[in-house]
């Protein structure tokens, strides 16, 4: 029987069968994954006690992450303390980038080999991948950001709009691969995943050893600062690594009758309510008359991660019980009401207070979700979602 009320189900009966038919199909072509990652997580591994439940490494990685996130926010509120403008604004301690290195280093380390250990403890459910992939379709939000408090807004930085570029740039690299595996059944991992976090691992460990002015310094011959040039890398991983990567299997699945076989509608209804959370936030920060993105963008930034990872973790359902995705989620009716009310009348300093009270609801509801979803699963697999039952 069900262990908790009925009251908020959020997996139908449909999804719950679907996801008893649900096998894993991931492919994974990164050289970095291949030759590096892999052989050391499968090293690492076997030092991890048979008792220890996979997604209790998910959990402890993401949480690694969160704390990263809590001190640079606590130490760098706003991205000043590495501008030489804002000397009001205090750089940030040295130990915090080693702590933020291990961090990096160890969440990576434990996402890579949860479903390793999944294997070797005979464990692998369906609960395992979903709260993997939940987990990192919020983590998206971190790493952009982090970056963007090494480098900072001043004058060596680039502007809090600019980097809300990045920031949904990465998360479109993120969807898109799910949205690619509702069309055609297979997980195509982006090279750039393995890639990008063992180069942040190597940028906080640099930063430790020469504080913010290390990379304060303009490149010869293109005559760019630092952080210009990281932001064009970005997009060169977004448009050359990964996006058409995407759209070639995605095109290879209609013509060799792999993948689904949606029609344009029915393909590209997964993307819609990202597309709106994306827009509506841009739209809001441009015409907003008191600059809330400006005043708050870390506070934005976060807003638009938990709704995004709250969009995505709808998708990963769908995709993985073979079921049809929402078309639009109910987080963009709120946010649509404010973004037309900042339009409209000019709220000043009222729009933070609306960031504040969004951002309370998106993050409440994606807690009560994702609690609620693992419990569901819990009770229908009969497992425990961070302990290893005893095989009876």
């Amino acid at each position: 029987g069900r262990s908790h009320s009925s009251m908020t189900t959020y997996l139908s009966p449909e999804v719950l069968a679907g996801f008893d038919k649900y096998k894993y199909s991931a492919v994974d072509t990164s050289p970095v994954s291949k030759y590096i990652t892999h052989p050391f997580w499968n090293w690492v591994v076997e030092f991890v006690p048979k008792w220890v439940a996979p997604n209790l490494l998910t959990l402890t990685g993401f949480c690694q992450l969160l704390v990263n996130f809590a001190l640079l926010t606590y130490y760098d509120p706003h991205f000043f303390a590495a501008s030489r403008d804002h000397p009001e604004a205090l750089p940030i301690p040295n130990w915090v980038w080693l702590v933020c290195a291990f961090n990096n280093f160890m969440s990576h380390t434990l996402d890579g080999i949860d479903g390793k250990q999944a294997r070797r403890t005979g464990s692998s459910s369906p609960l395992g991948e979903l709260f993997d992939h939940g987990l990192d379709s919020w983590a998206t939000l971190f790493l952009p950001v982090a970056l963007y408090s090494i480098f900072g807004r001043g004058e060596y930085g680039v502007g809090v709009f600019r980097v809300y570029f990045i920031v949904t740039g990465v998360m479109l690299c993120f969807i898109l691969s799910h949205w690619e595996k509702y069309n055609t059944k297979i997980l195509f991992l982006p090279w750039g995943y393995d890639l990008s976090q063992l180069a942040m691992t190597g940028v906080y460990l640099l930063t430790f050893v020469g504080g913010h002015d290390l990379w304060k310094f303009k490149f010869p011959v293109i005559d760019m600062y630092c952080s210009e040039v990281i932001e064009i890398v970005m997009y060169v991983g977004f448009f050359i690594l990964t996006f058409p990567a995407t759209f070639w299997n995605i095109y290879k699945s209609y013509r060799d009758g792999t993948g689904k076989l949606y029609g344009p509608w029915e393909m590209l209804r997964p993307l819609v309510s990202t597309f709106l959370l994306f827009s509506l936030m841009v739209v809001w920060a441009r015409v907003s008359t008191c600059q809330v993105m400006e005043l708050q963008p870390r506070l934005f930034y976060w807003t638009t991660g938990t709704a995004f990872s709250y969009i995505a973790c709808r998708l990963i359902i769908s995709q993985m019980s073979d079921t049809r995705c929402e078309l639009i989620n109910w987080l963009i009716l709120p946010l649509a009401a404010i973004v037309a009310a900042s339009s409209l009348l000019s709220l000043g300093q009222l729009e933070v207070y609306l960031l504040w009270a969004y951002c309370f609801l998106v993050t409440a509801a994606h807690i009560h979700f994702g609690v609620h979803v693992v419990q569901e699963m819990c009770d229908h697999f009969k497992i425990s979602a961070l302990t290893i039952k005893p095989k009876q």
